[in-house]
């Protein structure tokens, strides 16, 4: 995979408003890619809990290719704090905008699910809401304790934002003591500005490292296929590494809507494979690479 200059993705990105023709090419998925798209009892079992307890999922909400597979063996992940973002991320189709105002009895309704449904892990995540003064992670902390009361023996991993480097806002979620706490790096650093304008690589790594201080088990999740090269890839892995980051994850990035960055190159499954063997060698305590992986991927399979 070679080197792609910042200018030449920004073209790309830019060419997603012309014609179909301009993002055909990203669309034509190599053959690892087919997935089954089936329903079943576990699979309607969780979206009729999530309809019936207005909750959201990123599941949904970021178009996830594994959401037929991870339903139907009865685990999902919860999006709180609403399904507005306050940032907009180039590869991300979770809606931008002004959110709506906190919905207190959200994490009483999270708790509920995790109840109803049985879980023994659960997954919580959040859009970013910078219009806040923790960043929503308060919210965080109480759908925790909620969760504890209603299923204490349920394992919790949660998925944060940065918090624009509060880290008091940082400390107020570690305090529950979730299992995992996840945040995704994402992308190399040179592509950081652009794909994450609103974000910062370094405070993204301190962040990490912050809640490691804090007794946290740690992990992150890149996304490939937006213009980085592998060597930049085992970059990040390192820079994770050396602040003692416990778990990743590695996958493709696909195109959810024509309106997103196309996508620059499609690793084969055999190059997932490799960077999972150097991300064991490399110190983490486990390493989940491959074309479909997302961040929650068999995240009940990651608890130390």
């Amino acid at each position: 995979m070679s080197f792609i200059p910042l200018d030449q993705l920004r073209a790309s990105a830019q060419a997603v408003s012309h014609p179909p023709s301009a993002v055909s090419a990203s669309r034509r998925l190599p053959p690892w890619f087919k997935v089954e798209a089936k329903t079943g009892p576990d699979y309607l079992e969780i979206k009729q809990t999530m309809d019936r307890l207005q909750l959201h999922t990123i599941c949904e909400e970021a178009r996830c290719p594994n959401r037929w597979e991870c339903w139907n063996a009865r685990t999902a992940t919860f999006l709180i704090l609403g399904d507005i973002c306050t940032r907009r991320c180039h590869y991300c189709s979770v809606e931008t905008g002004r959110p709506h105002a906190i919905d207190h009895g959200e994490p009483k309704r999270v708790a509920e699910a995790v109840q109803a449904l049985g879980l023994r892990h659960a997954v919580i995540t959040s859009v970013n809401r910078d219009e806040l003064a923790d960043g929503g992670a308060a919210t965080f902390a109480d759908t925790i304790r909620q969760t504890r009361q209603l299923s204490p023996d349920c394992t919790i991993e949660v998925l944060i934002p940065d918090f624009e480097g509060n880290a008091a806002a940082l400390a107020t979620v570690c305090a529950e003591k979730p299992e995992i706490l996840n945040h995704n790096i994402e992308t190399v650093k040179r592509l950081f500005p652009f794909l994450r304008p609103q974000g910062k690589y370094q405070r993204s790594m301190e962040v990490l490292a912050q809640a490691k201080q804090l007794g946290m088990t740690t992990k992150s999740g890149l996304i490939l296929g937006m213009g980085e090269t592998l060597d930049e890839a085992r970059d990040v892995m390192r820079d994770l590494r050396s602040i003692g980051c416990d778990i990743m994850t590695i996958g493709q990035y696909l195109q959810p809507t024509r309106e997103h960055l196309p996508v620059a190159h499609y690793y084969d499954p055999g190059d997932f494979a490799i960077l999972k063997e150097e991300g064991r060698t490399l110190g983490f305590t486990h390493v989940e690479s491959g074309p479909l992986v997302r961040s929650s991927y068999h995240a009940e399979q990651q608890v130390p």
